[in-house]
């Protein structure tokens, strides 16, 4: 096993907030964004999207975000973004009104608007919105505290309905159209629907977590053929959905018993990510109390999702908090502690490529 130590250097100011450093930069009239490549990558922030290219560092664009948008969805087949958004008539209080915002990758306008119920989760997951398999039909988290899946068709631009899912929530596409779910009792719960985005059948897995005891992580990664779930514990699961099935793998081991007795546990923000044609995952952990979920780690450990077993650790002198890989064939590794600035690494060889001025925030590739 590998293991090598980084320096971690934030380039965050002390006296100002790290977004403070980045000069604006608006795509003018007559002005087109280059086509994106295969490790650009987004910075979701309370009202913003950072676009980079990881590989030069420079920033090619930004979107203008409701600071009540949970993530942004893209799609390389339309060239559009879409963002689920909450926006009050008074500013953060008054008549509230919820969209899906349609954003053009040419200059990032916004080219259209689906409304949508009034209940968006206006949380920072990635999985509060995911595109359906066949690339027609957004998803949309609602919570009220009531859960629900919002249904939009970006092709005919409209609101098909409102799917229940009470006691589940994120959302993680599969094949065919369909998406599963997490549910508080342990188990996952999927969905089918037709090629309108309708329902047409639901089912249930048994239960495989404890949400007292051992609750899974509400970051599931998408990997070559399913989800990969993470538990505080950390204990992995591979969900996949086979027809109307949900087939879930049996646990392994990311926190081997060892690592456990020195206190090390998975954490941090966006604390996992996968290559997914590599099989490789990248965890961030931390040593701490077991439950120290949200604490932000002081290693990166590689794993081989084949063969279930970590394979390189990376060390870093600051606390990291978020992790995102490119999923070209020589990815890169996005990095970024709370101190603000991204860094860059080589994702196989562990070295550092460059620093970012950049937000922190949820990271989301093309």
């Amino acid at each position: 096993m590998r293991v090598i130590t980084i320096m971690f250097l934030s380039m965050a100011l002390a006296s100002a907030p790290c977004s403070a450093q980045i000069e604006p930069q608006t795509i003018q009239p007559g002005e087109k964004m280059h086509t994106p490549g295969k490790n650009w990558f987004m910075a979701i922030t309370d009202n913003a999207g950072y676009i980079y290219d990881a590989t030069t560092g420079e920033m090619q664009g930004l979107i203008s975000l409701s600071s009540q948008t949970p993530a942004v969805q893209p799609s390389m087949a339309r060239h559009e973004f879409y963002a689920a958004a909450s926006y009050y008539s008074r500013g953060s209080y008054g008549a509230r009104t919820d969209i899906l915002t349609i954003h053009d990758f040419d200059n990032l306008s916004p080219v259209a608007e689906v409304d949508i119920p009034d209940k968006i989760t206006a949380l920072g997951f990635r999985a509060y919105i995911g595109m359906m398999s066949g690339g027609r039909h957004v998803g949309v988290s609602n919570m009220t505290p009531a859960q629900s899946v919002s249904i939009v068709d970006i092709e005919k631009r409209n609101f098909v309905g409102e799917i229940s899912t009470p006691g589940c929530s994120l959302i993680m596409p599969v094949d065919n159209n369909d998406f599963m779910t997490i549910c508080g009792d342990g188990t996952l719960k999927l969905v089918g629907l037709g090629d309108d985005g309708r329902e047409t059948n639901r089912s249930r897995s048994s239960p495989f977590f404890d949400v007292q005891e051992d609750a899974v992580y509400d970051w599931p990664e998408p990997t070559a053929g399913g989800w990969l779930l993470v538990s505080v514990a950390g204990k992995a699961f591979t969900a996949k959905a086979d027809g109307s099935r949900i087939n879930i793998s049996k646990p392994w081991d990311m926190v081997a018993s060892e690592d456990a007795a020195d206190n090390w546990w998975p954490g941090g923000n966006q604390l996992i990510a996968v290559h997914k044609s590599l099989g490789l995952a990248y965890l961030i952990v931390h040593q701490g109390e077991q439950y120290s979920f949200r604490e932000p780690g002081t290693e990166i450990w590689v794993f081989s999702l084949d063969a279930q077993r970590r394979i390189a650790r990376m060390v870093f002198e600051k606390p990291v908090a978020n992790v995102m890989v490119t999923q070209e064939d020589e990815p890169l590794l996005i990095v970024s502690g709370e101190e603000g600035g991204i860094e860059i690494y080589d994702a196989l060889r562990f070295t550092h490529e460059r620093t970012i001025e950049g937000p922190t925030g949820i990271y989301e590739d093309f």
